[in-house]
């Protein structure tokens, strides 16, 4: 396309934006995507989400690994209770930095170029945990996996929003959530079985699989064209959305509108822009987003899992307990992603909180009322003792904290788990967008960190129902917070998303009803 010719398209494109009927909109817009080939776009979403699937491996893996390294004959690599406190938690701290430095690296590298640098951090920290020879080597292990899982946490979804489409947009970006659920089911799988046969160093070696399949398909992936765009590299921006769209289509539009709206704003952000309401209202959101997610207790849930299914003494095995829920979890994110562009972001949110919501209440009020040494008895007899246990009807009863657990699960799994990473990639600016969405990541880890440092303490000198009675108030306050700021992102490109912030809410609205 001839640059005269382009001009024009600019001015068309940005005028019908303002201007042309939504039903119109609607119209061109149903017609473009489905001629699209997707295909493409499929492939280099896969080849990112391999990251969150080495996140969520590298997340879950002291889970097999603490109990073999208690009984470990090396004094050197043995864990005690402080130790193997610090072998789970560090990775957090690791994730934290991670997400503070792909703010830098978000907006120097591209998002692309940032979740190859990943890999460089995760190898070495999986090749230092199965060489350890002390508990130094696994505490830098843990810290650079969970460093180059912040790095991912805050580029990938960006990477997915920006070489997505508004039809497909919505299941690709629970994708990076399914991944990280497949990677800790993996990590549980091989935990159980490949340690029987082989030695746990063999966990941290699987765990580089990922990594280095990631690495070498990112390697023939293209960039994403808004970043292109944003470099000034708009002969290379055409290619990649033409990679990514097919050749047969007319991606040509499309590219005119995101390159009218990256011409709009400036390369980066300065301090006077924070006080505009376009950008730091989104920013806002995002980061409060992040803040209640972890804060309604997933973490601590996923971290001490097993511990508080002993405590309440479910009928089956901690371990099962454990593998049911992850199994829900998967499911349930799979359901997300299809609902998530039917139904949209909102309802799913509100779902969401509510079973969350039931579930910690649910939780809280069992373990305050089931006297203790009945758990106590129950939890001798389910954990399979030595010694015979006495013949006694089973007490289904205990069964409770496994179906809380499982629906509380479910109902993070299907909103507060993948719509939190979708709408943080899809509502910040784009001039915000790196340095935005590190400072999600950094607020989600350092948070997940103090709650699971917290949580043993408040557990040990208040009791087990305390930590999910406060996790109920804050399922509350999530509700509130989704009905009052979050805004529906269905359907809507990035930059009618951006309008969204710059033209107010009751604008916004009118364009839905049209």
């Amino acid at each position: 396309m001839e640059p005269s010719m382009r001009e024009p398209l600019v001015r068309r494109s940005s005028s019908s934006y303002h201007t042309f009927p939504e039903s119109i909109r609607r119209g061109l817009d149903k017609e473009y995507l489905r001629s699209l080939n997707n295909k493409r776009l499929y492939v280099a979403v896969f080849a990112a989400v391999l990251g969150n699937l080495s996140f969520g491996f590298a997340l879950v893996y002291p889970s097999p690994v603490i109990p073999a390294l208690e009984a470990h004959p090396n004094p050197a690599l043995r864990l005690d209770r402080y130790r193997a406190s610090w072998f789970g938690s560090v990775f957090m701290l690791g994730a934290a930095a991670g997400g503070l430095s792909a703010m830098l690296l978000n907006d120097h590298l591209g998002r692309k170029l940032s979740i190859m640098f990943s890999a460089v951090p995760s190898a070495v920290g999986y090749a230092l945990m199965a060489s350890a020879q002390g508990i130094e080597m696994l505490l830098l292990g843990r810290v650079l996996t969970g460093y180059a899982g912040g790095v991912t946490a805050a580029c990938i979804p960006v990477y997915i929003s920006e070489i997505s489409h508004p039809g497909v947009r919505g299941m690709l970006g629970t994708c990076p959530q399914i991944m990280a659920v497949l990677g800790s089911l993996i990590l549980y799988v091989l935990g159980k079985y490949l340690w029987l046969l082989l030695d746990w160093r063999w966990l941290a070696v699987a765990g580089e699989v990922p990594v280095l399949t990631m690495i070498l398909l990112l390697c023939f992936m293209p960039n994403s064209p808004r970043f292109l765009l944003s470099q000034g590299k708009e002969d290379e921006a055409l290619r990649s959305l033409c990679w990514l769209r097919g050749r047969d289509t007319d991606y040509a539009q499309e590219y005119e509108q995101i390159k009218d709206s990256v011409r709009k704003q400036s390369q980066h952000i300065s301090c006077a822009e924070i006080k505009d309401p376009f950008i730091y209202k989104p920013i806002l959101i995002a980061v409060g987003m992040r803040f209640l997610q972890q804060l309604s207790g997933v973490t601590c849930v996923l971290v001490y899992l097993q511990p508080i299914f002993k405590k309440t003494a479910v009928i089956l095995k901690a371990e099962y307990d454990a593998a049911l829920v992850g199994l829900v979890r998967l499911f349930s994110v799979a359901i997300a992603a299809m609902l998530m562009d039917k139904a949209g972001r909102k309802i799913l949110l509100f779902v969401s909180a509510g079973a969350m919501l039931v579930s910690n209440l649910t939780m809280g009020l069992y373990i305050h009322f089931v006297p203790s040494s009945q758990n106590d008895t129950i939890t001798n007899r389910t954990l399979g003792s030595l010694a015979s246990p006495p013949v006694e009807p089973i007490n289904y009863i205990t069964l409770i904290p496994l179906l809380a657990a499982m629906f509380f699960i479910m109902g993070y799994a299907m909103g507060w788990g993948p719509i939190t990473w979708l709408l943080m990639s899809e509502i910040l600016p784009l001039k915000a967008r790196g340095v935005a969405s590190g400072l999600c990541v950094v607020m989600s880890w350092l948070t997940a960190f103090a709650l699971t440092q917290l949580f043993l303490e408040v557990v040990e000198s208040f009791g087990l129902e305390v930590p999910f009675l406060f996790f109920a108030v804050i399922c509350t306050g999530n509700i509130l917070f989704t009905g009052c700021c979050v805004p529906e992102t269905k359907r809507r490109s990035l930059e009618q998303i951006e309008a969204f912030f710059k033209t107010g809410r009751k604008s916004f609205l009118r364009s839905f009803r049209r």
